[in-house]
């Protein structure tokens, strides 16, 4: 079954929440897994890809917008609306909702901070996974 993390920031910045997510896709990245980002729209996709090469000068995640032609494809990919390649066992979900797909990925991990919007949409992610019966863990930072 998907393991399903929410890391709780205190900051209440929607920048915030894109710079904790890049340090999070570089820590998953280290561990030799294939991440998909989720993003609400191509704006954020494209916000994402930006900030994963300046978010820290010394990091590296090698990565692509899903629909770009690379070959191989890079360990990390950043979609919108459709499900990652098979293979891909981790998924960062930036998006309002929950992916109806999000249960062909080991884990799954949803970043939520003091904005209230963010705080409004996670909250019913939260309730939608424990209500399916999911094993839900909070990581205060």
């Amino acid at each position: 079954m998907t393991k399903i993390d929410f890391y709780i920031l205190q900051d209440t910045t929607l920048e915030a929440r894109i710079d904790f997510a890049c340090r999070l896709a570089e820590t998953i990245y280290r561990k030799g897994y294939r991440l998909h980002v989720h993003t609400q729209d191509e704006s954020m996709a494209r916000e994402v890809d930006d900030r994963l090469w300046t978010f820290r000068e010394e990091s590296y995640v090698p990565h692509m917008i899903v629909g770009d032609e690379m070959q191989p494809p890079p360990p990390v990919t950043i979609g919108w609306e459709q499900p990652p390649e098979p293979g891909v066992q981790a998924m960062l979900n930036l998006h309002d909702e929950i992916p109806e797909w999000f249960s062909r990925v080991e884990r799954v991990a949803e970043i939520i901070n003091q904005h209230q919007e963010v705080l409004r949409t996670k909250r019913a992610c939260w309730k939608t996974y424990k209500d399916r019966g999911y094993r839900v863990e909070a990581h205060k930072l």
